[in-house]
């Protein structure tokens, strides 16, 4: 990593794009907000070239005499900068963290093993937090399954999560897990438009399937949040820790901030969209989606009609203005 951590990628050179190591180029620093940049092009002048090429510092802007110039490394979260470069960012706009999605659609085969290792439990402990009877068995886990594996999918995934937003990929994926009996009512998984919301009650299970998974990265973390503001306040005790060791304490801080203000929008989000009420509705077999409240304004979406939905399946345009 500290020779990668060194190298230049130049796109226009005459072989082609390459990294290379450019002597004083590599000291300049980072920010995720510069549009300055390194590249290379051929000596000379618009009407004569000499053959030669030369390494240029394209600037995004005047700079006055002394001032720094930075340019940006790319758009790194802080687990990459501090893999790669040695450090991280306090406000960095593209920080993610990686949350992994795993939902457990239980095969026939899956379900008998668990039911043959339950047999085999006292059933008088009354100790353990949690038990084989806390996995259901999914009537559409063989058809999820197949239908991930048609598109090339994972039965577990990582989405990267931001402070402001979250993949919608991830959203369509969970519509696909959350799917029920009652929202396909007998009609293959394949009929449904994942890009929309399915039902009011299969919406609010993925956003719930969402929150449950931050707070399980959360859990994995050693310390929490408040441990390492304490570590971090104290100067003394902070000093004591070598450079990488501050690096991580600030970066792990960072990152459980970051899944707390996702945990913060998803509850806002379901709180708004209406998913915090009893008695949510599913899909009863209906490929037409669902416009909750807010998403109309939000989103520009309007719910779609019977001959939208059916001119879609067919490949013909659908607002025929």
């Amino acid at each position: 990593t500290n020779l990668f951590s060194r190298a230049i990628r130049l796109r226009n050179m005459k072989q082609g794009e390459t990294l290379a190591m450019v002597p004083y180029a590599d000291l300049i620093n980072h920010s995720p907000y510069s549009g300055a940049y390194l590249d290379a092009r051929e000596t000379g002048d618009w009407l004569f070239k000499t053959g030669e090429e030369e390494v240029i510092l394209y600037a995004d802007r005047g700079y006055r005499r002394m001032e720094q110039i930075y340019i940006s490394y790319g758009p790194k979260s802080n687990a990459d900068l501090l893999l790669l470069y040695g450090f991280a960012l306090e406000r960095n706009p593209f920080n993610s963290v990686d949350v992994t999605v795993s939902i457990g659609a239980l095969k026939k085969q899956v379900a008998a093993k668990m039911e043959e290792q339950q047999t085999a439990v006292d059933q008088d402990s009354a100790n353990t937090d949690s038990t084989d009877d806390d996995f259901v068995m999914d009537p559409l886990a063989e058809e999820k399954i197949s239908f991930l594996q048609r598109v090339g999918r994972s039965n577990t995934v990582d989405f990267p999560c931001y402070a402001d937003r979250y993949p919608t990929e991830m959203l369509e994926y969970l519509r696909l897990m959350m799917m029920t009996p009652e929202d396909a009512l007998s009609k293959p998984l394949t009929d449904f438009d994942y890009t929309r919301t399915i039902s009011a009650a299969n919406e609010a299970s993925v956003l719930y399937s969402v929150i449950d998974a931050v707070k399980a990265q959360i859990d994995r973390y050693p310390t929490t949040e408040e441990q390492d503001a304490v570590v971090i306040k104290d100067r003394g005790m902070f000093r004591l820790l070598n450079y990488n060791q501050r690096m991580a304490v600030r970066h792990r801080r960072n990152e459980k901030r970051l899944l707390k203000r996702t945990i913060a929008a998803l509850e806002k989000q379901i709180r708004t969209r209406g998913l915090d009420s009893e008695g949510l509705k599913r899909a009863q077999g209906s490929t037409l989606g669902l416009v909750l409240p807010g998403e109309a304004k939000r989103f520009g979406s309007k719910q779609r009609t019977a001959l939208e939905d059916r001119l879609d399946k067919m490949g013909l345009p659908v607002d025929l203005r």
